[in-house]
């Protein structure tokens, strides 16, 4: 099964893709980072594909999806998930969200609760970190100035080690991050810069997996420390990856994640 459709979510036409054999499998969500699209997914999905039904959608302003005709704030990058899972008849899924993914994942969570099974997060944050406001300004301000060509440059050089990138494996990531509109760059760095969710965390009832490449600075001690606030949430650290760990490595990150979703899957089963 593979279908390929928008939704309009206040103005902006989501870009969606769903992938799966199963007509009546589990639902998981994906959610990407800032300056990706989809496709960072794909090594994801076709280990999954099998066994569950796969819905990824593009950001506002990335990819297939419209420039957002407003700032959106995290309420509206949730939003468009409920309207794309409204917009498929979803009741209940797995979120996975990726950097970027994150806070609008505990926002998703902290409005609609009943609409998520599990979540995953991988290389994000619960809230901007204290020079987190002026660190987006720069890389904002370095959009506008050089383009989003050099951003991809920059990016790839800050998210990938060293040996990826001498392989030609971080090529195809580079061109996607150039290939984002800068404007919608712009709309989504410019919601990192100010938000804080840390007070969902306690508050999370659901199976919650934490994941983050082991070389991408102090994201693991970061998602270490959130994993410890989440009740009964577990933490796994991808070794030779930085900040899109799924992408970089993605062997170890799909064996966390199968695992994961297995044994709650089973847990469910037994309860």
């Amino acid at each position: 099964m593979q279908q390929e459709f928008r939704v309009d979510a206040d103005g902006a036409a989501i870009a969606c893709r769903i992938d799966g054999e199963q007509s009546n499998g589990p639902w998981i969500v994906f959610s990407n980072s800032l300056i990706t699209d989809l496709s960072v997914w794909d090594d994801q999905v076709e280990v999954l594909r099998q066994r569950y039904r796969i819905l990824r959608y593009d950001q506002r302003g990335h990819g297939r999806t419209g420039i957002p005709p407003a700032q959106p704030t995290f309420g509206d990058l949730a939003g468009d998930v409920i309207a794309v899972l409204d917009h498929c008849g979803i009741d209940c899924c797995t979120f996975v969200g990726l950097s970027m993914g994150t806070p609008t994942g505990l926002h998703l969570y902290s409005r609609h609760p009943q609409r998520i099974e599990r979540l995953v997060f991988s290389d994000g944050q619960a809230a901007t970190a204290d020079t987190g406001a002026a660190t987006w300004q720069e890389r904002i301000d370095f959009a506008r100035q050089h383009g989003m060509d050099a951003v991809a440059d920059r990016t790839v050089k800050r998210w990938f080690g060293d040996g990826f990138i001498a392989s030609g494996q971080a090529e195809r990531a580079r061109r996607m991050m150039a290939g984002i509109p800068l404007e919608g760059y712009v709309a989504c760095a410019s919601a990192l810069q100010n938000y804080d969710y840390a007070s969902v965390l306690p508050t999370i009832s659901v199976p919650t997996l934490l994941l983050a490449g082991a070389q991408d600075g102090s994201m693991p001690a970061t998602m270490r420390r959130m994993s410890e606030i989440i009740p009964g949430a577990k933490m796994v650290e991808i070794p030779d990856a930085g900040h899109i760990p799924n992408y970089e490595n993605p062997r170890p990150f799909n064996q966390a994640l199968l695992g994961f979703l297995q044994e709650t899957e089973a847990r469910s089963i037994t309860q």
